[in-house]
């Protein structure tokens, strides 16, 4: 049992430190951030962050009560003996075997990866020639207040109007955690940084004509009420920088090398194997 718990945690954890907040606990054992990040990451196959911000919350509440589930079902399970039952202990001593030979083709292609260099003259060519895969079109970060009715957005313009600088940017925080319906609320309304096209269309555009430290004059009505809009930050389209994508390109450039490698090497391994 011991054995196959650690190599449960070698291959789950991957050598990662465990250094990460605790959520809340389960009769003692403990949910962490961590936990439900990773949760999130295979939940929506890496791309947690092409969820709509103001789903996000939600989404993340969702996920840790599901974990909260998972910890509740496995307690019971341990206090109704399934542990010590013979299906229990044949289905793990399968999973045992499964898990040694996922280590062992997890190491072994790590090794041939860590063998793979790419040279710096690689690197910058694959960026001179695709250049246009590091354009990042501009995007804004805003927060946002959201309430039912139009009456109640215009209050709350009308309360921001003499205000400018931090001291708009304080009171509208305080306002959206008292007053917005939107799970972005509790964050001050915080919608981090987006680009275009990711909010719905009347959202979108508004905030993308204000400038920068200026909230909207008018309440912006979309199917899920009305918005009062902060516009915190903006950025222009840029094209990054080499050294700010060389990590990502040697990365792209060794997986390509490691696939070719790869073939080569199952070529070569078909070829002495008695395959019947």
């Amino acid at each position: 049992m011991n054995k196959a718990k650690k190599l449960l945690s070698v291959v789950l954890l991957a050598g990662t430190i465990a250094s990460a907040q605790t959520l809340v606990t389960v009769n003692g054992k403990a949910i962490t951030q961590e936990d439900v990040d990773s949760e999130l990451m295979r939940a929506t196959q890496g791309r947690f962050n092409q969820v709509p911000p103001e789903k996000q919350a939600a989404f993340r509440q969702q996920v840790l009560q599901q974990l909260i589930g998972k910890e509740l079902i496995f307690e019971d399970a341990k206090k109704n003996g399934i542990l010590k039952s013979k299906e229990y202990k044949e289905e793990y001593k399968k999973l045992e075997e499964r898990m040694k030979e996922e280590l062992a083709i997890q190491v072994w292609q790590k090794k041939l990866l860590d063998e793979i260099k790419i040279s710096e003259k690689e690197l910058k060519s694959y960026y001179k020639q695709n250049k246009e895969e590091f354009n990042e079109p501009k995007s804004v970060h805003a927060r946002h207040i959201l309430v039912a009715t139009e009456d109640e957005a215009k209050k709350i313009i009308s309360g921001l109007k003499s205000l400018s600088g931090e001291k708009l940017k304080d009171k509208f925080i305080t306002e959206a955690k008292a007053k917005s319906t939107g799970p972005s609320g509790p964050k001050g309304g915080d919608l981090g940084y987006f680009t275009e096209g990711q909010m719905v269309p009347a959202f979108n555009d508004k905030v993308f004509s204000m400038k920068k430290g200026t909230v909207t004059t008018e309440p912006v009505k979309t199917q899920f009420g009305y918005h009062v809009i902060y516009l915190e930050d903006k950025k222009s389209a840029m094209t990054r920088k080499f050294d700010e994508v060389k990590a990502f390109i040697d990365q792209r450039l060794k997986m390509e090398k490691f696939k070719e490698t790869m073939k080569k090497k199952m070529d070569s391994l078909q070829k002495k194997a008695v395959i019947k």
